[in-house]
Order: C-alpha cells, then structure tokens, then sequence
C-alpha cells in the first residue's frame, strides 16, 4: 500500500513539473514575440557632439524610432562626445562594450575597420542616397551591406543604423574648377577625404572638429573637406570663398553601430523591431540632410561666397581617377573591402558610368 501511494505521488510530482516546464515555455515564446517585462538601457555616445548637423538630423530621429518600434523596451541615453571617452576613441569603446551605441564614421575616427570605407562612400561612388541604398541594400545583385554588417560583426559590432549626409566636398578660400586646382593647397582632410585629397596633389592637415573655423580664418589652412549639410551649423561660411559640386563623395554617409554583446541580449521581437525601421530612418534622415544641404549652399552664397559646380566632363576625369588610383587602395586594406569594392565597380558599370 505504501509503495503504490508513494507511486501516486511521484506522479503527480511529475505532471506538475511538465506542467510548470510547459508553461515556462510558453512564456519564453510569447516574450519572444513582444516587448518584455524589462527594459533595457543603452548609453549612446557618438563621435561628435550637438553642434553635427548629423545629431539632429541623424541620431535623433533613429532614437526616436528606436524607442516607439520597440514599445519603451529600449531606452536610450544620449551623450556628447567626451562624455565617457573623446570622439576618437568612441567606436572602440562601443566595440569593448564600455558605450553601448555609437555614431560616426568608422573609417575616420576609429581606424580599425577599414570595410566602414563601403558605407562612408567611395570616392565617386553613388551619386545620392538613393544610389548607395541601391548599391549596398536594394539591389540583390550587389548586397554590399552584408559585406559591412560582416565586418562589424569581426569588431564585435552590429550595424544598425545609416543615413547619408549629401555631398562631402571641398570648402575653400581659392576656386575648384578641377582636381588639378588642389594641387599644393592644405585643407583639414582624415580617412577617406585625405587619401582622395592626396590622390590630387593636395595636402591633409588634422585638426578637430572645432578647431577647423579658426584654422582657416587665420590661414593655417586653406579651406576644409567636410558634408554640405554641416557646412551652416559650422558657420565655415563665414571664412570661406567657394564650394565645389558635385563633391568628391556625393553621398557621404553616417553610421550607427550597436554593442554586439548588448544587441544579442534583446529578444527577438525587440531585435526585427530595431532592424525594421533601418531603411526608414535611412531615407527619413537622408532627407533630413539634403535640406540641411540646400540650406548650407544658400547660407555660402548670402555670405559672399560662390558654388562652383564640375561639368560631366570633369566628373567623369574625376570618377575615373578615382577608380583607377583610390579604390584599389581601398580594396587592399582587407579581403572585405576587395570584395566590396570589385561589386561596387560592377555596380557602377552596370550603371553605365564606367567602362569594362
């Protein structure tokens, strides 16, 4: 009698704890399709501060997105560069996980991921947003983006957010008819704009951000590389004379990179919400920026000063310099990066803007 009222129990003890087991279970599934219970916290600090035209007009609007795709799950707080490490340092920091999220240009201030030069923009490459969008995400012909995402993924990274910020040009106290009228001439240049500035004979000095007005007042150097979009909120056209269009990269663009460890750590929903909204707020912002652009062209021509803009003829000798002598320098920097810059090239001739 003992043994079969200890067998009674034991099996109820069982059917309970399959129970339990199953109900654990569909909790962990309907947590999966939802926001859950807690929230997560991210500490999000770019490579560069209020004054970007990138801040209002990037960063902002994808926080903003972020926080209503996924239902307050994820909150973010944003921080100047500075805050916790300089603007240099910030997309190691996001790599290490001591920030959470950052937003810049991988190429320029952090050095350590040359694939970044794919999404910053390819000297000559798109010619707006909607190209690079084609090139890297739109078209399944080429899907560079993946390329990128794989890189990240090496630096421990997941991108998560892009917005191009128009044209990167030349910003100057002497004209630019031609690459060749940068011959000699010093402007503040880093990453990808130095190299394609040292291609044409010109010569890139280093300076921060803040510093660039007063070095070009004074004469230290000669003008700056910098995206259209800026060029008011840096107030540069106070001390310059002339910009140059198209631009060297006509569709400069920005990035967002997420902590890898600290994505992995959202659920499921709350990962497909946050890449839901990635091509969204691409186009969103990009629009943004190209206000911010038309805006910055009218505010250097109620200053004094005069946008020269390159005819095709040029910018086809540009485009093609640029591919001969730039974008293999690129494509050495990484397997990745030669994988990107040989379907970018395919992309551009598919396009009908280079030859075989």
């Amino acid at each position: 009698m003992k043994k079969m009222l200890f067998f009674i129990l034991m099996l109820f003890v069982l059917v309970g704890l399959t129970a339990c087991a199953d109900a654990d279970s569909n909790n962990d599934e309907a947590s999966a399709d939802g926001p859950p219970d807690n929230v997560t916290e991210w500490v999000f600090q770019p490579a560069f501060d209020s004054g970007d035209a990138g801040w209002d007009n990037g960063i902002v609007p994808w926080i903003d997105a972020v926080e209503e795709a996924t239902e307050g799950s994820v909150e973010i707080e944003l921080l100047s560069a500075g805050s916790i490490v300089s603007g240099e340092e910030a997309f190691g920091a996001t790599a290490d996980g001591s920030i959470d999220v950052y937003a810049g240009w991988a190429t320029v201030y952090g050095g350590q991921m040359p694939e970044g030069y794919l999404s910053y923009g390819l000297a000559m490459g798109a010619e707006d947003h909607e190209e690079a969008w084609e090139a890297l995400w739109g078209d399944p012909d080429y899907q560079i983006g993946e390329i990128v995402e794989e890189a990240a993924n090496q630096q421990n990274l997941h991108w998560a957010g892009w917005s191009s910020q128009g044209p990167n040009s030349f910003f100057t106290k002497f004209p630019v008819e031609s690459m060749d009228d940068l011959a000699g001439h010093k402007l503040r240049a880093g990453g990808p704009q130095a190299d394609f500035l040292e291609t044409m004979g010109g010569t890139p000095v280093s300076f921060e951000g803040d510093e660039i007005y007063t070095a070009i007042d004074l004469g230290t150097i000669e003008g700056t590389m910098w995206d259209t979009g800026g060029v008011e909120s840096m107030k540069f056209n106070e001390v310059i004379d002339y910009a140059m269009l198209p631009g060297w990269n006509p569709s400069q663009a920005q990035d967002i990179f997420i902590n890898l460890d600290a994505w992995d750590e959202l659920n499921d929903w709350q990962q497909e919400q946050i890449e839901g909204i990635f091509e969204d707020t691409y186009f969103e912002t990009s629009e943004m920026h190209m206000e911010g652009v038309d805006d910055s062209l009218e505010a250097i021509e109620d200053s004094g000063g005069e946008v020269i803009e390159l005819d095709e003829d040029e910018i086809e000798k540009m485009r093609e310099k640029s591919v001969e002598e730039i974008w293999p320098k690129v494509a050495e920097k990484s397997e990745l990066t030669k994988e990107g810059v040989d379907k970018y090239k395919q992309f551009l001739i598919d396009k009908g803007k280079l030859e075989e």
